[in-house]
């Protein structure tokens, strides 16, 4: 199954349930430009890092090569949609002030597509791209998740969730990286929210047209017992990890 397919696949969850990223991440990446005319947001899925984007540029384009995720966010009034594959982007040379990957940079991140992005950016254009691993959140609820993500799917994540567990540091773009500062994803979570979001992650789709069933079964009752009241909220973070340049300097 592509990539696409795979994250096409209840694009409303996904669109429910991720997390959303810091908004002082997004005045960083505006003040770090030389314009603010257009950002590009590649593999855009249903819009996490597009529509804050769009308080900060004029014009933002989201591309993603799956239409159900483009289809699957409630409003996208400040954002234009593009239905393409990230190396193939119908987009002029030089128009982009900003291109931004934001979780989805290992599925591609060939010569092919660093290409394309030096081509869309602007001679000062800036390339973002980040991910986030495993959430933590207290040791006794890390421990089951780091149990769902290493051993129950251990050999159904697709080849480049390597990279993502490395903080991309097996990346290496052909251009000089600048140093980005810490950034991390926080939120309260209630329970219902966090098996939400575990249901959004690509292996457990992948273990679940396996086996016909949830893998998360089990280990959600495990879960529930040692959360308690399910409506309880409980802090939920992620750190960022960057790779960030000018690639046509």
């Amino acid at each position: 199954m592509s990539v696409s397919a795979l994250f096409s696949i209840r694009s409303d969850h996904y669109a429910q349930f991720r997390p959303v990223y810091p908004a002082d991440l997004f005045e960083w990446l505006a003040d770090h430009c030389s314009a603010t005319n257009c950002a590009v947001d590649i593999a855009a899925g249903t819009g996490q890092a597009s529509h804050p984007l769009s308080k900060w540029f004029e014009q933002v384009v989201a591309c993603d090569a799956s239409l159900d995720q483009l289809r699957g966010s409630a409003s996208w009034k400040a954002v234009q949609r593009i239905a393409a594959d990230a190396e193939k982007l119908p987009l002029r040379d030089g128009v982009a002030d900003l291109v931004v990957v934001a979780q989805a940079l290992h599925w591609f991140a060939t010569p092919d597509f660093f290409r394309e992005a030096r081509r869309v950016l602007a001679p000062n254009g800036l390339f973002s791209a980040w991910c986030y691993s495993l959430l933590r959140i207290a040791p006794e609820f890390d421990a089951l998740i780091d149990h769902l993500h290493g051993d129950i799917l251990r050999g159904y994540w697709p080849s480049g969730r390597s990279s993502v567990d490395s903080g991309y540091r097996d990346i290496h773009p052909p251009f000089q990286t600048i140093r980005v500062p810490e950034f991390v994803i926080e939120t309260q979570w209630n329970l219902h929210q966090l098996m939400g979001y575990l249901h959004t992650w690509s292996a457990v789709k992948r273990w679940q047209r396996t086996h016909g069933k949830d893998p998360l079964d089990q280990l959600g009752s495990e879960l529930s017992k040692r959360w308690g009241n399910p409506d309880n909220q409980r802090s939920v973070r992620w750190p960022l990890h960057f790779i960030a340049g000018y690639p046509g300097r």
